[in-house]
């Protein structure tokens, strides 16, 4: 992992975290957590990604109420497989990471609805059908836009 795709990750972390902890802005603000761990994925391999996915998810449940565990389990998993498209795909494209953003930021939705408690999540067709879509398409607009300015040039390097 290089310092431009570090810096930018650290970045988009503090800066979610200052828009959902500090501001309280919830669903208001992208979900850049997921943002700062598919890219970073893509450059530190699948240990690196799961470890990173580990450690994003812990703090994201640690400012959670309910379901404590969602977060780190589906963080962790999307990390791993977030970090075997490098093999898989070469190349960091702008309509290829505009899709591996909407998809990684949409199975992680998938994947905390699973897993969470039947009582403190809404129905299915509400969330992952209908609210989580929309949700991954703003994360993945606001983190091409991250990326398009603060690192140039190819990301899994």
């Amino acid at each position: 992992m290089n310092l431009r795709v570090l810096l930018l990750c650290a970045g988009l972390v503090v800066t979610h975290l200052l828009l959902h902890v500090a501001l309280g802005l919830g669903k208001v603000a992208p979900d850049l957590a997921v943002v700062a761990l598919l890219l970073a994925s893509r450059a530190l391999g699948s240990a690196g990604g799961a470890a990173t996915g580990f450690v994003l998810g812990l703090l994201e449940d640690a400012f959670s109420v309910v379901s404590f565990g969602a977060n780190v389990f589906a963080m962790s998993v999307v990390g791993a497989l977030a970090a075997r498209t490098r093999e898989l795909f070469v190349g960091d494209s702008i309509p290829f990471l505009a899709v591996f953003l909407v998809l990684g930021k949409w199975g992680r939705d998938v994947l905390v609805w699973v897993v969470s408690d039947s009582g403190s999540r809404v129905p299915f067709s509400d969330f992952v059908l209908m609210e989580s879509p929309l949700l991954a398409l703003y994360a993945a607009a606001a983190g091409l836009v991250a990326r398009l300015i603060f690192a140039r040039g190819s990301l899994s390097r």
